[in-house]
């Protein structure tokens, strides 16, 4: 649907009250204006009225209505489209929501198509409209503050996961063995799905910094300014991603450590079990095959045999004893 429409001329903006293909007559007609229509989520009846009155590609509106793009800058003739990755945090749940922007920029208009939650082009707006040398640059001017809110999120979005991280290595060093495999898993793939999206607007920006983009040309300094901070960010990226691949090795290797220091123990408690249950065997033997109750046995009504055979029990089990305290199981 249509979020928000107006006519920006001599940087005053002025609401449209007719329909669409009005606003066009009179910002062309006007000369130095041009016309910022915002949709979300548009179906194609709605952006069949947009295309009946600018020609844009096919494939590009097809692109725009369907979503699901990388960042990236294509030219059609004489119409711009610039598909941006705008992110959204979540401090509930420390996850990023990832959106789509889709811009199609002409010399006298802007067309903006979001899909999503994460919505930078309410500030953006506002922005604009109190700053005279932006609503001058026309388009090109709209584009610069896109991005440039747009990297100002993901470098507030860097300093959450940094937040994150140091929350997650306190974790894993704390001594208290806690299991955040699962934890780090999925804050790497937040990370991944974070350089999903800023790593290839690089590209796009160097593009336009480089005077490609004719439409930007008297912005360039803007834009070069708004590429350093994305490759600032792009750093800090990369340093999470290998923080947290640290991270988790550290992590399975002190699980895997505490895993062998139970091991090792369940292994001394086993062999001081058999210990003992070798020190019972040896009586339990003796006295087993006295107590068969037979009636011809040797030293069966011999005087001195009961005596003798504790006796000989006691004996064996010292011995048993000190043969496994010597090698030791006990």
């Amino acid at each position: 649907m249509i979020v928000d429409k107006a006519i920006y001329c001599n940087g005053v903006r002025e609401t449209i009250d007719g329909d669409i293909s009005d606003a066009f007559s009179a910002a062309r007609q006007r000369g130095d204006c041009f016309l910022w229509i915002g949709l979300h989520e548009p179906t194609q009846e709605e952006f069949d009225l947009i295309t009946s009155e600018v020609r844009l590609h096919p494939l590009a509106v097809e692109d725009a209505i369907h979503a699901h793009q990388r960042p990236k800058l294509e030219r059609y003739d004489d119409t711009l489209f610039v598909v941006l990755k705008p992110l959204l945090y979540v401090e509930a749940t420390s996850d990023i929501e990832v959106g789509e922007l889709n811009l199609f920029l002409g010399a006298d208009f802007v067309i903006s198509v979001r899909h999503g939650q994460a919505n930078p082009l309410t500030g953006v707006r506002r922005r604009i409209e109190s700053d005279p040398d932006l609503l001058a640059a026309g388009p090109a001017g709209v584009l610069y503050a896109i991005c440039d809110q747009v990297v100002d999120t993901y470098s507030q979005i860097s300093h959450e996961v940094e937040h994150d991280l140091i929350a997650l290595e306190r974790k894993v060093f704390s001594g208290e063995h806690a299991d955040v495999t699962a934890d780090i898993y999925s804050l790497k793939r937040e990370v991944l799905e974070f350089r999903t999206a800023q790593d290839p607007l690089v590209a796009v920006l160097e593009e336009i910094v480089k005077g490609r983009v004719e439409l930007c040309a008297h912005t360039r300094e803007q834009f070069r300014d708004v590429l350093d901070h994305l490759l600032r960010i792009d750093t800090q990226v990369d340093d999470h991603n290998e923080l947290l691949t640290s991270a988790l090795s550290a992590h399975l290797a002190l699980v895997g450590r505490e895993q062998n220091k139970v091991a090792m123990q369940q292994n001394a408690d086993m062999r001081k079990i058999s210990s003992w249950a070798a020190l019972i065997a040896v009586p339990t033997m003796i006295a087993g095959i006295y107590g068969m109750n037979f009636d011809y046995m040797p030293e069966l009504h011999w005087l001195l045999g009961y005596p003798l055979t504790l006796g000989v029990m006691v004996i064996a089990v010292i011995i048993v004893h000190r043969l496994l305290r010597r090698s030791g199981w006990l």
